[in-house]
């Protein structure tokens, strides 16, 4: 099945709720919508799954160090991406669960 992507009020909601700033960094620059759990693993486009992040931010998110970031690395923003998602919806938040989210 094809994904026909986020739809316009889901993007909507996720700007809004994080302020039009990237949820990590606080950047208000490029601001996009990023996957906790990757569609390709079975993540979903419910607000529960997504988070805004910085062009910067969602680019080391994928492995890609635009800025030479010594000090970060794509395991420290995915641990921050779960950290934040799981803050916001506690105590029931897991992305992982089998079934409809």
């Amino acid at each position: 099945m094809i994904s026909a992507g986020i739809s316009k009020g889901t993007r909507k909601y996720v700007y809004a709720r994080e302020g039009y700033r990237c949820a990590l960094c606080d950047s208000t620059k490029y601001i996009q919508v990023h996957h906790c759990v990757k569609r390709s693993e079975g993540g979903t486009d419910s607000v529960e799954n997504l988070i805004c992040l910085c062009a910067d931010c969602h680019a080391m998110a994928h492995g890609m160090n635009l800025n030479d970031w010594q000090d970060v690395t794509r395991e420290d923003i995915e641990q921050a991406v779960v950290e934040y998602l799981a803050d916001y919806y506690a105590p029931d938040w897991n992305p992982w669960r089998a079934g409809p989210r």
